[in-house]
């Protein structure tokens, strides 16, 4: 069966090789057509791999682009790791978007992913139609930061992917209590990929680590005034139970600053659900039909 989608890259300001994933969406005439267009962005470790499922649903009715950040999968590495911030993140994803002409769109943000959302629409209000945070807010508990700040730019390797998936469960066990050995796995096909010499290891440039430490960038300050240019936008903000990097106090104040925000927990699940989740998807789903 063909991919439902196709690799593509363009080049940052600063010469980088970038990657992302173009799902073009319905190939009937008039099916979809005039539908604005889903940007996901993902986390701080993440890549296009994670959002998948999710475009493959998404893009039966419009098209779906999924970028790669600087430093995660097939995107090239920066000769300066000063690059690895979200501001940088932006820059890139704008001229992106500057390319292919897409002037308004529906945002997907996974953590990272949600703070650039409220970056992209503190720089142009208006222009996001409708917008899907996923665990993340204007404030991050510093339980959360610290915990990340724990595990990233690790460079461990695993002979197998079974022994990957176990240490990945290792790592992260307590945010998904449930998952079994083949979710585990499906978690680490996501996450890893094999080396040049055979082993597991981790798809990105262990260097993120670096700026990550730096007051400001795990998440940028005033980010609040940023939410504010989201405010009755349609949102769906979708929240793990056992979440440690978005408080109830922290939803609570989202909602009271945007009305049209509606929140989903995901029972048992901690940072970040997967978007996978069939309560998930359906609210997702629900979300857009109100979009053209």
């Amino acid at each position: 069966m063909a991919a439902s989608y196709e690799d593509r890259f363009w080049t940052s300001s600063d010469g980088l090789n970038l990657h992302y994933r173009n799902y073009p969406g319905p190939e009937t005439a008039g099916e979809g057509r005039g539908k604005l267009p889903v940007l996901c962005l993902h986390g701080l470790t993440r890549n296009a791999r994670d959002f998948a499922g999710l475009a493959e649903a998404l893009c039966t009715s419009r098209r779906v682009i999924v970028p790669e950040m600087r430093g995660r999968g097939q995107s090239g590495y920066a000769a300066d790791s000063d690059t690895y911030t979200p501001i940088t993140y932006v820059a890139d994803v704008e001229k992106l978007l500057a390319e292919q002409g897409v002037e308004r769109f529906v945002a997907v943000g996974t953590s990272m992913g949600g703070l650039m959302t409220m970056l992209m629409a503190a720089m142009k209000p208006g222009r996001i139609a409708a917008v899907v945070m996923n665990d993340i807010g204007p404030e991050i508990d510093a339980s959360g930061v610290a915990r990340i700040a724990g595990y990233v730019g690790q460079g461990r390797s695993y002979p197998t992917w079974v022994h990957a998936a176990r240490g990945l469960s290792e790592a992260h066990g307590a945010a998904f209590p449930d998952y079994d050995l083949d979710q585990w796995l499906e978690l680490t096909k996501r996450t890893m990929v094999v080396s040049q010499n055979g082993r597991i290891v981790f798809d990105y440039d262990m260097a993120i680590a670096e700026p990550f430490a730096k007051p400001g960038n795990a998440a940028p300050p005033n980010l609040w005034l940023a939410y504010e240019a989201l405010r009755d936008v349609p949102m769906l903000l979708v929240r793990g139970e056992l979440s440690d990097l978005i408080s109830a106090d922290t939803v609570k104040q989202m909602g009271a600053r945007n009305p049209a925000m509606r929140t989903l927990t995901v029972p048992r699940v901690g940072h970040a659900p997967t978007l996978d989740e069939p309560e998930v998807r359906a609210a997702i789903a629900a979300l857009l039909d109100g979009v053209e």
